[in-house]
């Protein structure tokens, strides 16, 4: 016989290194150095990992509380500077090369949480996004920005691969092979007036002279997505990423069956029944 995992034995982690709290069903994620641009340190990495995952798993809690969607900001003024010179840069030439690669997986685990987490995400960039920030932000699902904030992908600049992080990966598939090699070769600033023109963000926000804007505009389009209908947005975004790596046909065939399984959800039938009452859905 089995039976319904509880899932109230999943504790929400406490992170020592970035504050987190939930509104109005919306998770918020607060890179909390600003005084360092939000630059990451080893902790800020570890801890965000298993918080991305954590959140993961409490989707399934048939209680239904918790967060519909998150949001990823910075403190201040600036969203993430990258990975921190003091804290990690200069400590990586005291390590070999079996040391580097576990410090480059373990980086690349944060971006394959993010992506794995069922939540939509929306990254708040205010002023810069820089390396690993700069990655961080695109593994969100969608991105607000402010008008006079800017990308930076400047692995190139300081002797290092532009493909960092999932970088070469994600980057292509937001903007266009052609875009994304400029980007990541080149090393240069994206401002938002081209990142909105390339596709790399959803929203651009004016951001004098009060930047806390931006936030609240990310905040707005998370809580947009927290109160429509969860079940449905969690299957969307994991169809969009297992057929990122699909041929056309099995693409078709698996959108059939998981359009099957959301027709088989109560959410199906309260949409019909809202329609016919003229009223707005109670997702459940």
């Amino acid at each position: 016989m089995t039976t319904t995992p509880d899932l109230a034995w999943l504790p929400m982690p406490t992170p020592k290194s970035f504050r987190y709290e939930e509104r109005d069903r919306v998770g918020i994620i607060t890179l909390t150095r600003p005084e360092r641009y939000n630059a990451l340190t080893f902790q800020v990495y570890g801890e965000l990992t298993e918080l991305f995952k954590v959140i993961g798993g409490r989707t399934d809690d048939p209680s239904g509380e918790g967060a519909r969607s998150l949001v990823l900001q910075g403190e201040g003024r600036a969203f993430c500077g990258g990975g921190d010179v003091d804290d990690i840069i200069t400590r990586l030439f005291e390590r070999d090369c079996e040391g580097l690669l576990r410090f480059t997986r373990m980086t690349g685990a944060l971006i394959q949480a993010m992506r794995r987490c069922p939540l939509p995400i929306v990254a708040s960039i205010k002023r810069v996004a820089a390396g690993a920030g700069a990655v961080m932000a695109l593994a969100a699902d969608l991105r607000v920005i402010g008008e006079h904030a800017f990308f930076a992908f400047l692995f190139p600049q300081v002797g290092l691969s532009g493909a960092d992080m999932g970088a070469s990966y994600l980057l292509p598939r937001v903007v266009g092979l052609g875009h994304a090699s400029e980007i990541l070769m080149l090393g240069g600033r994206v401002n938002a007036e081209k990142a909105t023109s390339i596709g790399l963000v959803n929203r651009v926000i004016a951001d004098e002279p009060d930047r806390q804007e931006v936030d609240r505009q990310a905040f707005t389009l998370a809580a947009e997505l927290a109160a429509g209908p969860h079940f449905a947005l969690r299957m969307t975004k994991r169809m969009l990423r297992q057929e990122l790596g699909m041929e056309l046909d099995a693409a078709i065939e698996a959108e059939a069956q998981a359009q099957a399984i959301c027709m088989q959800h109560p959410d199906f039938r309260e949409a019909d029944r809202a329609r016919q009452d003229k009223r707005k859905p109670d997702w459940k």
